[in-house]
C-alpha cells in the first residue's frame, strides 16, 4: 500500500466525494421534452441547457465548460482476427465544482482544481467470459483535460480525439485506452450515420424540474478498426460502436432513485436508445423515453407509456450485493411502422458490473445480444444498470 501524505489526503477524499456525485448525476440517459423551458442561468451559476440552441462543429464536440458536468461516452462490439469477440466502455467525465466566472475559480491551468476528471474503462471477452475494468480520478491540467473547440479529451494516457478530416471531408474519431497492464485498445471510429440530437429543440429533459436538462448528442453508428492488445497477444478488431456526449449542469430530478440505460445496434441498421428512470416506488418516471433511429438517421420518440421493460432474469453480485435485472424483455411501439416490436436483451457475460473505488459508486453495465420473440440474434446493444447497489436519492 502507498503511503499517502496528510495534507493530500484530504483533498484526495474531496475529490472522491465529488465524483461519486459526478456519478449519480452523468450515468443518466435520455427524456423526452416537457413542459415549460428551463430558466436561464444567472452570469455567475453553471448554465442551464436552452431550447433551440444551433450546435457549431467541431467546436460542441469539445468541453462547455460553463456547465458543471460533461462526459463522452463510447462503447462497442469488436472482433478480432483470433476469433475472438469483444465490448468495451470508454467513458470520459468532467465535472466543475465552481462556474467559471466564480470568485473560487482558479486562474492557473497548471495548477487549477476547478475541474475533475474521472474516467472508466472496461473490456468484455466474450470468448473467455471474462470482464476487465480500471478507472482513474484526476484533477484538469497536467494529468487531464478536454479542449474547448474540438474534441480532444485525455485522462492520463487514455484519450479520445477528433481526427484531421482526410480530403473527401470526412474526420474520424481515435480512442486509446488500457485496461489494466496487460491490456490495449486503439481504434479509430468512423461515423457511418449522421450525429443525432436527443430530446425536443435542443433539449433532453432529465426530470420535473425543467432545469434538470442536458443537450445530448450521440454518433450511434460508428465503425470501429484498430488494435487490441491482450496479454501477449496483439491483434487486429474490427467492429462498431455508439458515442454519447452530453452536458449538462443537473441531472437527478426529486425522487429519482437509479436508472437502466439501453443503446441497441439491430443488424437492419436502426438503433434504440431507451431509458427508464426508476422512482422511489419503483414506478417508471414519466420523464423516461425511447428513441428510434430509422436506416437514414431520422428520429422517433416515444414515451414511457408506449413502451414496456419487463426483467426475465437478475444476476447477484458477489461484490457490491446488488441483484442486477441483466436479462430484459423490451417490447416499444415504432412510429414508422405503426406497431410495437419485441426484443430480449441478454449479457454475454453475466458479471460485467464497475465496482467504482474513486467514484464511490457501483453500477452494472455490459455488453448484450439482442433476440427477436423467435430467439434469432437481431443486434447488440450496450445495457446500464445504476440504483441497485444503493439508492441514489440524496447523492445529487
Amino acid at each position: 500500500m502507498k503511503m499517502v501524505r496528510p495534507n493530500i489526503l484530504p483533498r484526495f477524499r474531496i475529490y472522491r466525494r465529488v465524483c461519486g456525485m459526478l456519478l449519480v448525476a452523468v450515468l443518466s440517459g435520455i427524456f423526452s421534452g416537457h413542459g415549460e423551458a428551463p430558466p436561464p442561468a444567472a452570469p455567475t451559476e453553471f448554465a442551464v441547457p436552452q431550447p433551440g440552441r444551433q450546435f457549431v462543429f467541431p467546436r460542441d464536440h469539445g468541453s462547455h465548460p460553463e456547465f458543471a458536468i460533461e462526459w463522452w461516452y463510447v462503447t462497442g462490439h469488436l472482433f478480432g482476427t483470433n476469433a475472438g469477440r469483444y465490448g468495451f466502455q470508454a467513458t470520459f467525465f468532467r465535472r466543475a465544482l465552481a462556474p467559471p466566472n466564480s470568485t473560487n475559480s482558479s486562474p492557473a491551468p497548471a495548477f487549477r482544481n476547478d475541474q475533475i476528471y474521472l474516467a472508466h474503462a472496461t473490456l468484455t471477452d466474450q470468448t473467455a467470459g471474462t470482464f476487465r475494468f480500471q478507472e482513474r480520478l484526476n484533477r484538469a491540467g497536467w494529468d487531464a483535460d478536454s479542449a474547448t473547440n474540438t474534441l480532444a479529451v485525455r485522462n492520463g494516457n487514455w484519450s479520445l480525439r477528433l481526427l484531421p478530416e482526410n480530403s473527401t471531408g470526412a474526420a474520424a474519431l481515435q480512442l486509446q485506452l488500457t485496461v489494466g497492464a496487460d491490456t490495449a485498445l486503439n481504434l479509430e471510429l468512423a461515423p457511418r450515420k449522421p450525429l443525432v440530437v436527443f430530446g425536443t429543440n435542443s433539449v433532453s429533459r432529465k426530470a420535473a424540474d425543467p432545469a434538470a436538462a442536458s443537450h445530448y448528442l450521440t454518433f450511434p453508428r460508428l465503425a470501429a478498426t484498430g488494435t487490441l492488445t491482450l496479454g501477449e497477444t496483439n491483434q487486429s478488431v474490427t467492429g462498431e460502436a455508439w458515442m454519447d456526449h452530453e452536458f449538462s449542469s443537473s441531472q437527478v430530478g426529486v425522487g429519482q432513485v437509479g436508472w437502466d440505460w439501453l443503446s441497441v445496434q439491430f443488424f437492419d441498421q436502426r438503433e434504440i436508445m431507451a431509458y427508464r428512470m426508476r422512482r422511489t416506488d419503483g414506478t417508471t418516471d414519466p420523464f423516461s423515453t425511447l428513441a428510434w433511429v430509422d436506416a437514414q438517421g431520422a428520429i422517433s420518440h416515444v414515451g414511457p407509456d408506449q413502451f414496456q421493460w419487463t426483467t426475465l432474469a437478475k444476476w447477484h453480485s458477489p461484490k457490491s450485493g446488488a441483484d442486477y435485472p441483466t436479462r430484459v424483455r423490451l417490447t416499444a411501439f415504432n412510429p414508422s411502422t405503426g406497431k410495437p416490436e419485441t426484443f430480449t436483451i441478454e449479457p454475454v457475460v453475466a458479471d460485467q458490473e464497475l465496482a467504482g473505488q474513486a467514484g464511490g459508486i457501483s453500477y452494472w453495465e455490459g455488453a448484450c445480444r439482442v433476440r427477436d420473440e423467435a430467439g434469432k440474434e437481431i443486434g447488440r446493444a450496450y445495457l446500464e444498470l445504476t440504483g441497485y447497489a444503493e439508492s441514489l436519492k440524496g447523492k445529487f
